[in-house]
């Protein structure tokens, strides 16, 4: 079994987070440490929104959740939405008040995307209004699965679904029941209550990124949370006291005055390593990480390594050392979206179908989805990584 461990400080005015795996750093989460200085319109935060355009051809409405700050909302969930005032007869229009969750963050020139699917996370479950099915998954055993789906037949109803996560893997199946009751209660109460509300009225306000995070940590093989920051540590007491109290005994505040912690797991250079475009492998090849608009470009280069006597058996060892390298880049850097890799041409089919099939068992580890789609005419691999959250470099920027 993986042994897990979080670390969170506070440093330059941002919360840290490093979740390490077998005493490895592998993701790095940054946000800002003041949760009251925080950006107001975040992720999860739910609204009672005003239409304020509709654009037919491209089927899409802008949702004002405050005066002046538009949001981008795809009519085809108007059918199932939640209104609080109708202006007219049709499925949307504008002058339309209606509950919307705000479901992706604005980045750079974008504005923030609303949903009024509405979803409400815990750590073992989520409750979707999205979709009516209980599901589950894909990275617990499939016994697992269909288990857990037979026992939550009952719960089945026509007015919101279930999503069973990863970390119900290694919990009670009372403890599942008793977070599914909670997040029910969640949805009712909000839903008595938008009624009564005006425009512009947040319902819910999602806690610190900082606190989410640590609901999205693998819990198998979690041994414990050190916190190096007071203010931290008491937020995340709270949290755990309320959510999750049988996890309290893992909870650690550090205090060295003459050691940090990020000293003591040189978080650092990880995280210099993390924003480099260049990544180093051990066999003297390297990566080189590129972002744009619109995709993320990843160019595997021999480098220092030498491939006269054996060019193919070089070649491939170079590109399946690479495989799991941007496997691990991918999560600790956050990447997400198109994701394009130029590995070096073996020019020899098995070779390649060896590396296609190593480089998805690596991407198979990876607790957000990620989907090895094609290789091009040109020999580039192409990928998607679901977008949870904006990427580091993004994350620090801000």
């Amino acid at each position: 079994m993986t042994s897990r461990k979080v670390l969170m400080m506070k440093e330059d005015e941002k919360a840290w987070i490093f979740l390490l795996e077998d005493d490895e750093i592998v993701e790095i989460h940054c946000d800002k440490a003041d949760a009251a200085g925080a950006e107001r319109h975040v992720l999860g935060n739910i609204y009672v929104g005003r239409v304020k355009n509709i654009v037919p051809n491209i089927g899409a409405a802008f949702i004002e959740i405050e005066s002046g700050v538009e949001c981008y909302y795809d009519m085809s969930q108007a059918a199932n939405a939640l209104f609080t005032h109708k202006a007219g007869r049709k499925p949307l229009c504008i002058g339309d008040e209606l509950v919307v969750q705000i479901s992706k963050e604005a980045v750079k020139t974008k504005a923030p995307t609303v949903s009024s699917n509405l979803s409400f996370t815990g750590r073992y479950a989520i409750l979707t209004t999205g979709n009516t099915r209980i599901g589950t998954s894909g990275k617990l055993p499939k016994a697992q699965r269909e288990e857990l789906k037979e026992r939550l037949l009952p719960y089945k109803n026509e007015e919101y679904g279930l999503i069973i996560r990863t970390n119900a893997g290694d919990a009670e199946f009372d403890q599942i029941l008793e977070e599914i009751k909670s997040l029910e209660q969640n949805y009712s109460v909000l839903k008595k209550t938008a009624g009564t509300r005006t425009c512009f009225t947040c319902l819910h306000q999602a806690p610190p990124a900082y606190i989410s995070d640590l609901k999205n940590v693998y819990t198998e093989g979690l041994t414990e949370i050190i916190i190096e920051d007071e203010e931290l540590y008491g937020q995340v007491r709270e949290y755990y006291k309320k959510e999750q109290p049988f996890e309290l005994d893992k909870l650690r505040l550090y205090h060295d005055g003459q050691l940090s912690l990020a000293k003591l797991y040189n978080t650092h250079t990880v995280l210099e390593r993390a924003l480099s475009e260049r990544v180093w492998l051990k066999t003297g090849a390297y990566l080189v990480i590129q972002y744009t608009e619109a995709l993320t470009v990843i160019d595997v280069n021999s480098g220092k390594c030498n491939a006269k006597k054996n060019p193919l058996e070089t070649y491939l060892k170079i590109n399946l050392e690479a495989a799991r390298e941007v496997a691990k880049q991918m999560r600790l850097r956050n990447l997400s979206g198109i994701i394009i890799v130029d590995f070096i041409n073996l020019d020899d089919a098995d070779a390649t179908r060896e590396l296609l099939k190593t480089f998805r068992q690596h991407l198979s580890k990876d607790p957000i989805q990620a989907t090895l789609v094609d290789v091009t005419e040109l020999q580039l691999v192409e990928l998607t990584r679901k977008k949870v959250r904006r990427p580091l470099y993004e994350s620090i920027a801000e």
